[in-house]
């Protein structure tokens, strides 16, 4: 899945309805799957929402902090695993990210990637499948040389490898640079590429034998202006045999916070 995220019109809405509310006609098909994970878009802090009500436009309407219950929200709903290397994970400092990672430790949901200096892989056992789940944070992280010589490492221990992007400009197709990391990181031998950031769709590809996918779009977000950003992808990754079969699941997110299946 996409970008998640729980401060602003999300924040209000969960307030309003209960924590349970953005997730009520999308729960039950979360709870189907081996593995989810997720681009968790800010830290979760004791701290009031700095974005709340602000402007759009104005500095404060992009520091993110999400509620402290929002690690035991995830949990509930199936996603066990989030990405943390993207440009917003150090809106309130290293004592953001370290908060991130005591209550999402508490929940039980595990986490790779970060911001400079702390990018950690994540190694899992998915029905039997070793996976390496790489954090590639083109705004705050390891270069794109350090992250293919990650998957190279990872492959030489026998690991099917999924690397987690953040990267590219928002609202736009790929740019040549994200192009380039792609075919980089598909070179080292990744099996899988997914890409955040731009919070809308964008075209997938096939690089010898990786899949690319540029961005997923949005999950959970409180971007409603047009279908672009209002629409996400899920992707249903099925491995049988060491090889990946992709089943797209397209959501909504609609404007009473909540996000619902879209049949495709």
């Amino acid at each position: 899945m996409g970008d998640i995220f729980f401060d602003r019109q999300i924040r209000k809405m969960m307030y309003e309805n209960g924590e349970d509310y953005v997730f009520s006609c999308i729960s039950g098909f979360l709870k189907e799957a081996d593995l989810i994970v997720g681009n968790l878009e800010g830290p979760i802090t004791e701290n009031a929402s700095v974005s709340l009500f602000t402007t759009s436009g104005s500095d404060n309407n992009y520091v993110f902090t999400f509620p402290t219950n929002v690690a035991k929200l995830l949990a509930k709903n199936n996603i066990k695993m989030v990405n943390l290397g993207n440009n917003h994970i150090n809106n309130f400092g290293k004592e953001g990210i370290s908060s991130t990672k005591k209550y999402l430790d508490e929940a039980g949901v595990d986490y790779f990637g970060g911001a400079a200096g702390d990018e950690s892989v994540y190694r899992a056992k998915i029905a039997g499948i070793k996976v390496s789940f790489i954090s590639y944070n083109e705004f705050d992280g390891d270069s794109a040389s350090k992250v293919v010589q990650k998957i190279d490492d990872e492959k030489s221990k026998g690991q099917m490898v999924f690397v987690y992007t953040h990267w590219g400009d928002e609202y736009i197709l790929p740019p040549v640079r994200v192009k380039n990391y792609a075919k980089m990181f598909a070179q080292a031998g990744a099996d899988l590429v997914i890409g955040s950031h731009p919070h809308v769709i964008l075209p997938s590809e096939k690089i010898g034998e990786t899949i690319i996918y540029y961005s997923l779009g949005n999950f959970i977000f409180d971007q409603y202006w047009n279908k672009n950003v209002s629409t996400g992808l899920v992707l249903e990754v099925v491995i049988k045999r060491g090889e990946i079969n992709i089943i797209e699941h397209k959501v909504s997110l609609n404007r009473d916070g909540r996000t619902c299946l879209v049949d495709l």
